[in-house]
């Protein structure tokens, strides 16, 4: 069995509801393109204001996947 290799990016994921739904939105979107998706580490929440209340909800998102590049 070969070693494996897995690659982190990070992604900002945003909701207008709630920091869970914005972390959701993040990993949902990182789905479509990427294949073998292993783990999704929330690394910092945070919230859009405008005139003193929340516009949105933020969630950085550290996402890691299978990594197959070419040898």
């Amino acid at each position: 069995m070969a070693d494996n290799v897995y690659k982190v990016i990070e992604l900002i994921g945003t909701s207008t509801q709630s920091w869970e739904k914005a972390a959701a939105a993040a990993v949902q979107r990182a789905s479509k393109t990427l294949r073998e998706l292993r783990v999704a580490e929330i690394s910092q929440l945070d919230m859009q204001l405008k005139n003193g209340k929340v516009e949105s909800y933020r969630a950085k998102v550290k996402v890691s996947f299978k990594y197959e590049g070419k040898d």
